[in-house]
């Protein structure tokens, strides 16, 4: 029996066909198997898809905010600053809500604390970005809590389907079994394929945008400040310090001027 089955595989593998490759198994496996695979290949593309257009994403605001410590502040007012910024960038959105929050406190008729005002109206627009940010990461949780679970359910189909060839035959030769328990783990390390890189974007994807969130919070209190000081209150700027004065020999005497 084992010189029949070694003789068959090498008779496979010399034409170029693997009788328990990937192909074979889906189509032995039938259309539960096949809808299976193509619902996780979905899963791992769009898992990909999320990923590379969140990074780049992330990395437009954090040049930006490289851009607005650079410059920002040394402008005279907001609107000067914020004409520095590009058009859609989110520093650009917080200012432009926040002077907008300020116009917009004069013609309230219910008296509101400008502070108050200003603070929820740049709360609500940070908090607007970091929705924006966060979009899609929920898809990536989903795919690699429910991956695994799909490549299981092809699992529990392949060793059914062994069990049924055992039933069916009255034999647990390898020759009956191999294909549907070869399935069977196809489609558990497909799960695991799929699931372990979602897990992996998510967690580094939420621990990028906390960073952001981080930046955008500590520039919307910089922008309340200015307003609420009218312009005193600003983020001091990096000076450049002197030199060291060299230290004087002792000793050493100081030529004359002539």
């Amino acid at each position: 029996m084992i010189t029949t089955i070694l003789a068959a595989a090498g008779t496979a593998a010399a034409k170029g066909d693997n009788p328990y490759g990937l192909q074979q198994s889906l189509k032995e496996g039938g259309l539960i198997s096949q809808t299976v695979f193509t619902i996780l290949v979905i899963f791992s593309i769009a898992s990909f898809y999320i990923l590379f257009s969140k990074l780049f994403e992330q990395q437009k605001i954090m040049n930006q905010a490289k851009r607005v410590r650079q410059g920002f502040w040394s402008a005279n007012s907001l609107r000067e600053g914020s004409a520095k910024l590009d058009k859609n960038s989110a520093y650009k959105q917080i200012v432009d809500d926040g002077l907008a929050a300020q116009d917009q406190h004069a013609k309230l008729t219910d008296p509101v604390e400008a502070h108050d005002w200003l603070h929820n109206s740049l709360a609500r627009s940070e908090g607007a970005i970091n929705s924006k940010l966060g979009g899609g990461l929920a898809f990536l949780a989903t795919v690699g809590s429910v991956a695994p679970f799909i490549g299981l359910f092809g699992t529990v189909i392949g060793i059914y389907r062994a069990l049924v060839k055992i039933g069916a035959s009255g034999s647990g030769s390898i020759d009956q079994v191999a294909g549907p328990v070869g399935e069977a783990l196809i489609m558990t390390a497909l799960g695991l394929v799929v699931a372990v890189p979602a897990v992996l974007a998510y967690n580094w994807l939420q621990r990028r945008n906390k960073s952001i969130a981080e930046d955008l919070s500590a520039f919307s209190n910089d922008v309340l400040g200015f307003l609420a000081s009218d312009g005193a209150v600003r983020p001091s700027m990096a000076v450049a310090k002197p030199a060291p004065v060299a230290a004087k020999p002792v000793g050493a005497t100081t030529a004359p001027r002539v």
